[in-house]
């Protein structure tokens, strides 16, 4: 009987305590009311977030959300709109405007200061709020000019578009950029263009690219590109799709690129192809093994399209994965 008052009570005690209210007013006693009205403000905070692996410092540098319109039944190959846009509901997400993130990696090892992609430049085709990536990696605390090598996971428009600026000028003067070879010809390749989003993409791709061409080294499965970071072929998504495995003072962590483009659907579907892909069933094959991997070995990851900052694990769920978001450090 006692809990079954306890609601009861508090309601009778909020109501006594507007009663005393109303009672000081109408007795003329004064409070002190708050006149600050602060201006809205109308800004975010920058988007970068650092952590450590091992004796390194990363930071997730933000490139600004894609928009990919409604769920349609072509994005993940076999399934539904209707289910699509359920899975998205019952996951608290909207479901008028798909978002990815884009989740750009900067790694400082001491002796490099990496970046792993470049966002999508100044190309607004997926969304208005893109190609931040420049002034959030200023807000981070770092130059351009400090990046000596640009790690390009794959050839797509929101990775490497953001090399150049307009009028052609180096976004990061002194970087060395490493590429799969097979990206790099494929996608500078105007005859693989056997649609108009493939001749866009290319075209844009060879703009950026091949005035590069001479800083570009050629990577290879399992080469360290520098000591600690080391390539390992997924291919799929796209012929060349590269993530990359750091390991610092036993510490490892991955940068899984576009291995998965959902944290929810990617995940727990990852028998689905993605309309994206070069070779749907070969970017299946490839995300399979990597999650595997990471699931087995708990080994943390970053995704580039994943919830920001796109940090987390994957388990082994049925005949999918579950993906853990981690816990952001507010120290170092």
């Amino acid at each position: 009987m006692h809990h079954a008052s306890a609601l009861p009570v508090s309601r009778r005690q909020l109501l006594l305590g507007a009663g005393a209210t109303a009672f000081a007013s109408a007795a003329g006693i004064s409070g002190t009311p708050a006149t600050a009205r602060a201006p809205m403000l109308g800004t975010q905070a920058p988007a970068f977030y650092r952590f450590k692996i091992g004796a390194f410092e990363a930071t997730v540098l933000s490139d600004g959300p894609i928009l990919m319109g409604e769920p349609q039944s072509d994005i993940f190959v076999g399934m539904s709109k209707e289910e699509f846009a359920k899975s998205l509901s019952d996951n608290r997400l909207p479901t008028s405007n798909i978002t990815l993130e884009q989740n750009a990696l900067v790694l400082n090892t001491g002796s490099h200061l990496i970046l792993f992609d470049t966002g999508t430049g100044s190309d607004r085709s997926f969304g208005p709020n893109t190609g931040r990536l420049l002034i959030n990696l200023k807000a981070a605390g770092y130059e351009p000019g400090d990046i000596d090598v640009v790690a390009l996971t794959h050839a797509h428009p929101d990775h490497c578009w953001g090399l150049l600026a307009d009028d052609g000028s180096r976004h990061f003067p002194n970087a060395q950029i490493y590429l799969s070879e097979v990206d790099l010809k494929f996608w500078t390749d105007e005859s693989n263009g056997t649609n108009d989003l493939l001749r866009m993409f290319i075209a844009g791709t060879r703009k950026q690219l091949l005035p590069n061409r001479d800083r570009i080294a050629l990577i290879k499965d399992g080469q360290e590109i520098v000591s600690g970071v080391q390539a390992i072929a997924t291919p799929g998504h796209t012929v060349g799709h590269t993530s990359f495995m750091i390991t610092s003072e036993g510490k490892s962590f991955c940068n899984i690129a576009d291995i998965a483009h959902h944290h929810v659907i990617s995940v727990e579907r990852p028998q689905l192809e993605m309309s994206f892909d070069t070779d749907g069933k070969q970017g299946v094959a490839s995300r399979l093994k990597l999650f595997d991997m990471l699931a087995t070995d708990r080994i943390p990851f970053v995704a580039y399209h994943f919830m920001w900052p796109g940090i987390g694990y994957v388990g082994k769920q049925g005949d999918g994965f579950r993906y853990f978001p981690a816990p952001s450090q507010m120290t170092l």
